[in-house]
């Protein structure tokens, strides 16, 4: 089968590429025939899109690029050119022009409205739809070769393939392999010469010493079981923290934020954002750490006067006669900490209680890996690629888009913004490209 342009994976960055794609053939060349062609290896598309907030989709972020590109973790020069191109505001008026109602939250991230990204695939798709793109489900792509300038040759399991002139590969990174990111983009892309930016997972669990039975060191299957510790801790969230990634005995990253502990392990948005530089210095061989401040807003010499207080007022309760120094120490503890951080802090004493508080250590054994990391870190290197157009600089007529690329970013929608805008710019100039032939 023959396509002018084809693009391999209908996620986010895919969908968006095909789109842009095929928008603008018709605005460029109204007068001809173009066929733009997606490929999904999934039944459905967009699989990792629906799970995307926990089903609620924080779909972009509306900072301007002063704000959002510290939230870019690696590369962000690179991508500053498909930012301007394609920009939160502009995916913001994609959606709503296509239907689809939003609301914008604290801290600049818009959702749609419905608070479901179903709605946000269903958009995607209908606007490729209604470009005339073709979205080719279960089809899993075996193999991309080039057999020349602007001359694909495209195989799929089962026999087949395609022949096109361009080709934008979307494949997504290593995480959530269930949804159909399983790494082949990389592969193939090394394949065809470019160099590749070790990956690791980024967004992700860190696992607490102790948390889970068995594991040290790298990766730990999210599906090991916890331990007494960590049933105990599972469920927890704590609100409003201060969080101090160390590696050695060097600080490494601090975060002020919520955390959570779940069967994973710490989660939540700061423990999140600190979780990158925690796993790739796992990676190396580094030991890290955790330490959390569970009172931010009171320094160690206040606390230190409040829990004396509240000591003092403990102690004189009519309750508290008779009762021993180990359960009036829990009684003051329930009234400093959630009920789950009573048994942490109950072998410590009164007057060293304070530092414990502000300083809460926790020493990471290991991470979840790609199974349930919310993005992938390294990818196709930029080096290879022009920012200009996100055309190889090794293959003429590859284009890439997306998590394939080195440009993971922070929760919050950043990652499904930088999808959006390397998929606009990407099917821009392989449509741009392809007039000009």
């Amino acid at each position: 089968m023959k396509s002018d342009i084809i693009v391999i994976g209908g996620g986010a960055a895919g969908l968006m590429a095909a789109w842009s794609a095929a928008s603008t053939l018709l605005e460029a060349a109204p007068d001809r025939s173009f066929q733009v062609t997606v490929l999904e290896k999934m039944p459905r598309p967009a699989r990792k899109v629906m799970i995307t907030g926990k089903g609620r989709c924080n779909f972009t972020n509306l900072k301007d690029w002063n704000g959002f590109s510290p939230h870019i973790r690696a590369n962000s020069g690179f991508v500053r050119q498909a930012f301007f191109n394609f920009p939160p505001a502009a995916a913001l008026d994609f959606f709503e022009g296509q239907g689809m109602k939003t609301v914008v939250e604290r801290g600049d991230r818009a959702f749609p409205a419905s608070y479901k990204a179903s709605d946000v695939v269903d958009t995607l798709v209908r606007a490729c739809n209604g470009a005339g793109v073709r979205i080719v489900t279960e089809s899993a792509v075996e193999s991309v070769t080039s057999d020349g300038p602007s001359s694909f040759r495209i195989t799929v399991e089962g026999g087949g393939g395609y022949l096109c002139r361009k080709v934008i590969l979307a494949t997504g990174g290593l995480s959530y392999p269930d949804t159909g990111s399983t790494g082949d983009g990389l592969r193939w892309s090394e394949e065809l010469g470019h160099r590749i930016v070790p990956t690791f997972p980024s967004l992700t669990a860190l696992v607490p010493e102790g948390y889970k039975t068995g594991g040290k060191g790298g990766h730990i299957e999210r599906t090991r079981p916890m331990t007494s510790m960590g049933a105990a801790l599972a469920g927890l969230s704590l609100k409003n923290v201060g969080v101090r990634l160390m590696v050695g005995d060097t600080p490494a990253g601090e975060e002020f934020g919520d955390i959570e502990f779940t069967d994973g392990g710490l989660e939540g948005p700061a423990g999140f954002q600190l979780s990158r530089k925690a796993v790739k210095s796992m990676v190396c061989g580094s030991k890290v750490s955790v330490t959390v401040d569970l009172k931010p807003a009171e320094d160690e010499a206040g606390l230190a006067a409040r829990i004396a207080e509240l000591k003092k007022s403990v102690d004189g309760d009519p309750r508290s006669r008779g009762v021993p120094e180990e359960r009036r120490r829990r009684v003051l503890l329930g009234k400093l900490l959630p009920r789950e951080l009573v048994n942490v802090f109950a072998a410590v004493k009164v007057q060293d209680l304070a530092a414990a508080l502000k300083s809460w250590r926790l020493d990471i054994a290991g991470y979840v890996g790609y199974e349930r990391a919310v993005v992938t870190a390294g990818g196709v290197n930029f080096a290879d690629v022009v920012p200009k157009t996100l055309e190889s600089r090794k293959v003429p007529g590859l284009y890439f888009a997306g998590e394939i690329l080195d440009c993971d970013c922070d929760t919050g929608g950043y990652n499904l913004q930088t999808a959006f805008s390397t998929g606009v710019l990407a099917g821009r100039s392989a449509a741009r490209s392809l007039c000009g032939e």
